[in-house]
């Protein structure tokens, strides 16, 4: 049984379910961020994933990338599996921007936060849920 980390819970939104994975908004409105959860009770590396997870990881990480492209215009996409804190698998795909806070480090240990307010995430996960099951 599937059952989402409870820092992942704390620090996100539910956006949507998709084929395989839990799709979520990084609760810090500075960049367009979500995080991918496969569900798959127990999963904590990409590579041990069965062949078929594996490969539909990489389409629905390739479907959030689109998505955010689409919708924020980044200059870069960051795609990252850390795993460091959080030992559920979970893949994050970060819209950069040149000149966004953090620009050019990483997001991570930046200092570099700024909740959304309700009504904002909200809106913004109805918006991307929309989008992730219209690009298909």
């Amino acid at each position: 049984m599937f059952s989402l980390n409870e820092r992942l819970r704390a620090d996100t939104r539910p956006v949507t379910d998709l084929g395989l994975c839990r799709v979520l908004l990084m609760n810090n409105r500075l960049w367009p961020w979500l995080i991918l959860v496969p569900m798959r009770d127990g999963a904590v590396e990409i590579h041990r994933l069965e062949e078929d997870d594996q490969a539909a990881l990489m389409r629905e990480i390739a479907q959030a990338s689109r998505v955010l492209e689409r919708l924020f215009a980044p200059d870069k996409m960051n795609v990252g599996a850390l795993g460091n804190m959080v030992p559920q698998l979970h893949v994050h795909v970060i819209g950069r921007t040149r000149g966004d806070p953090a620009w050019p480090g990483p997001v991570w240990g930046s200092g570099h936060a700024e909740p959304y307010e309700e009504a904002e995430a909200a809106t913004l996960a109805e918006r991307l849920a929309e989008a992730l099951h219209s690009v298909g």
